[in-house]
């Protein structure tokens, strides 16, 4: 066994002093408050890793390519055709290195696992691979490569709209039907911890959906729902229910689903989700940057995570201090969302910990049994403010840090960041640059 001695450690019931914490077979095996630090290697601010509920890494690709003005109004749709003109030219190599990067980056901004929803699947031209797990082995091996825990999420689309839609020309990299999808699964659960991720209900029918919930069994099972007003209008042009209500009527919910965004739901779907114990997967830059909306965070009462989803921007604090900060300008209030705390870091950091392990299928928080992901605070950039205590601390380092403050990360009680920095950064951004040059 080894150990790790931190002078403050944020559990799952709050802060501790003086934590010492045993380390064995890449697990939390003890966990000792008011200890002194013997031979173990010392830390002063210590959070648990957090898990990043919902990215597509090869947008990473892309990122900073979509922020012009097309002809007319610019939305979530018309970047949608950006995004799938761009993912129509991705080699599986060209993938590998955008997951590669973007899982450097989430390692060294406090994510220390992902949910990967990957629905880039075959070929350019529609065609899959031989091997229909190509481009998933290709993710999978990058997230060894960085050292990233990864969950799985092969997805399933087969339509364009509510109703069984044919799928347009940009999509034919991401179809499959139910005896494709059967046989990709089983590849991805060969691969790597694996759920099932019925695209959305435009992507499903309702027998297609009824199929994936038995397929997944107990599985992490993720969908979007409610991302944007045309989704709910086309819902309700289709079923006469909006998506979250429809869901909530005909698919039996409950702890193992992530409903990715639920941007726009009522007060009594807002409610319903959250008695399902489900977890609202809220990706708040990527919301903010497509103009999607603002879930109701601090009317919700469920358990709530957040995902780097498109990847225009990787920083685990700077997804919560946008989750935040969205709240505030609604409401017009400061220090919303602080109901596991009075300190908004402290509070913020606590339920996306939670949620994000609850929708991995995996232990929570640092605790026996766990997982040994740990995050440090770069006590020395924080300056001074970090002598005012772990929570002042972290609150400086979600919402006023001019990047990541994080000094070194764990996985699987491995240190894969060190002084900020991950031992394959280098390697890593020169493939990816590479990568994207030829690209460009």
């Amino acid at each position: 066994m080894s150990h790790l001695f931190f002078e403050n450690l944020l559990l799952p019931d709050g802060w501790a002093r003086d934590v010492l914490v045993g380390v064995a077979a890449g697990r939390v095996a003890r966990v000792t408050v008011g200890a002194a630090p013997g031979e173990a290697d010392i830390h002063a601010i210590g959070l648990p890793g957090l898990r990043n509920l919902h990215s597509h890494t090869f947008q990473r690709a892309m990122a900073g390519l979509a922020e012009y003005r097309g002809a007319g109004e610019d939305n979530f749709w018309s970047w949608r055709e950006q995004m799938y003109r761009f993912a129509l030219t991705m080699t599986p190599e060209d993938v590998q290195a955008a997951a590669a990067q973007a899982f450097v980056e989430m390692l060294e901004s406090g994510f220390t696992g992902v949910a990967e929803f990957h629905y880039l699947h075959h070929q350019p031209d529609g065609t899959p691979y031989a091997n229909i797990a190509e481009m998933a082995e290709r993710v999978a091996a990058a997230a060894d490569e960085a050292g990233i825990s990864l969950l799985l999420l092969p997805v399933f689309y087969a339509h364009s709209n509510f109703g069984g839609a044919a799928p347009v020309a940009g999509q034919r990299r991401f179809i499959n039907n139910l005896d494709a999808f059967g046989k990709l699964y089983g590849k991805c659960q060969a691969l790597a911890p694996a759920g099932v991720a019925p695209h959305s209900l435009r992507a499903v029918t309702p027998a297609e959906l009824a199929a994936l919930v038995a397929l997944g069994k107990d599985r992490p099972f993720h969908i979007h729902i409610s991302e944007q007003v045309k989704e709910v209008a086309d819902c309700e042009a289709w079923s006469g229910m909006r998506p979250v209500e429809w869901l909530l009527g005909h698919a039996t919910v409950d702890e193992r689903w992530c409903l990715i965004h639920a941007t726009h739901v009522t007060p009594a779907e807002r409610d319903g989700i959250a008695a399902t114990g489900a977890v609202a997967g809220l990706c708040p830059i990527t919301e903010a940057n497509l103009g999607d909306g603002v879930f109701p965070a601090k009317a919700y009462a469920g358990a709530f995570g957040v995902g780097t989803d498109s990847n225009v921007l990787i920083d685990a604090a700077a997804e919560l201090r946008q989750l935040e900060y969205a709240q505030r300008l609604v409401r017009l209030q400061r220090n919303v969302l602080t109901a596991a705390a009075p300190a908004a870091g402290t509070s913020l950091w606590l339920g996306a910990a939670a949620g994000g392990a609850k929708a991995s299928g995996v232990p929570g928080g640092i605790r026996v049994g766990a997982a040994a992901d740990f995050v440090t605070l770069d006590v020395a950039r924080l300056g001074p403010v970090a002598e005012q205590g772990a929570e002042t601390a972290l609150n400086a380092a979600v919402f006023a840090s001019r990047g990541p403050m994080v000094d070194c990360v764990w996985v699987g009680g491995k240190k894969i960041v060190e002084g900020g920095r991950h031992g394959q950064a280098a390697r890593v951004r020169a493939a990816f640059d590479a990568m994207l040059r030829r690209r460009l």
